[in-house]
């Protein structure tokens, strides 16, 4: 295409939502962060649960606060209004948060399984390999990581030229859907989105899988029923949300795209936003006794001081 033809671009055109569904897509945000603060702040609150395991499943609750508040704020205003517009600048910038919480996730959940591997594997030096200090440096490794990667899109993304049509057929800002809208070449974009998908979604998944193998190998050693029980529910929670956040991801950076209609796409990518978030809440808190001991009591707590 001639360069005349190109537009100076200041604004995109994201595909609308109908507006039955708002109210669902409220419902929905507002129990992500019900669910998540709450996680948070009980294991922030109760002294039992500052432990590496809780540590991290705090970080990860945080993380999917602000992975949802990174879309769904703007998808509500767009379906409320009617005005599915979005200027370039904040599109951009969408995405790169987008981009950086996202993974950052898939780093957490490498490093919950690593904290699951000491914990059942090598237990007489768990306290030492997951110090406060480690759980720290570890927790804000992935942070750091994500946000430095995602500087590579963003500025990559930011750099390309777009053309003619401006709607972009999707809910929010993301790499792939900008990639296609580009009038420019992309091969190079598109090259670098594949990598860091393999560094940051297919390496941590397969170290997640190695060490569930040991982790299992481990379980299956110990003598006693109850043991081996207590050993797999601590493990399998985390599992779930893997099995969840991997699945979908993968689905929309990695896997087979060219024979999906837009609106598949569209709606895997919302459901990549919405569902681990969602999730992990219920998953750890109702799968949980601890947890669910700690809410109960901080419950009583407040009811009691209430009443007096």
């Amino acid at each position: 295409m001639e360069p005349g033809n190109w537009t100076a671009l200041q604004e995109f055109m994201l595909l609308g939502i109908p507006e039955e569904a708002c109210v669902v897509f409220l419902f929905i945000f507002l129990l992500i962060l019900l669910g998540n603060l709450s996680i948070f702040a009980i294991i922030r609150i109760d002294s039992h649960l500052h432990t590496p395991m809780y540590f991290f499943i705090s970080n990860l609750s945080l993380l999917d606060i602000c992975y949802s508040t990174t879309t769904l704020p703007i998808l509500l205003s767009n379906c409320m209004t009617g005005v599915s517009i979005i200027s370039f600048h904040r599109c951009i910038a969408q995405m790169y948060f987008f981009v950086s919480l996202g993974g950052a996730e898939c780093l957490l959940l490498a490093v919950m399984a690593y904290d699951r591997y000491a914990a059942i594997c090598n237990p007489l030096r768990y306290s030492i390999v997951m110090s406060p200090m480690r759980c720290y440096q570890l927790a804000i490794a992935c942070w750091i990581s994500a946000f430095l990667n995602s500087i590579l899109h963003t500025v990559m993304t930011s750099g390309l030229s777009f053309c003619g049509v401006i709607h972009l057929q999707h809910f929010f800002c993301d790499v792939p859907p900008l990639l296609k809208l580009s009038c420019t070449d992309t091969h190079t974009s598109k090259n670098l989105l594949y990598v860091v998908s393999i560094f940051l979604g297919v390496s941590p998944f397969l170290y997640i899988v190695i060490s569930y193998v040991r982790i299992i190998s481990s379980i299956l050693k110990i003598s006693s029923a109850e043991g081996r029980r207590k050993a797999f529910s601590t493990c399998s929670a985390h599992l779930i949300v893997v099995t969840i956040f991997y699945g979908t991801a993968n689905f929309n950076y990695i896997g087979p795209r060219s024979g999906y209609p837009l609106e598949v796409e569209s709606v895997s990518s919302l459901l990549y936003c919405l569902l681990t978030p969602l999730l992990n809440p219920i998953i750890y808190c109702l799968r949980n006794k601890e947890v669910k001991g700690a809410l109960s009591k901080l419950f009583k707590k407040k009811c009691f001081m209430g009443w007096h």
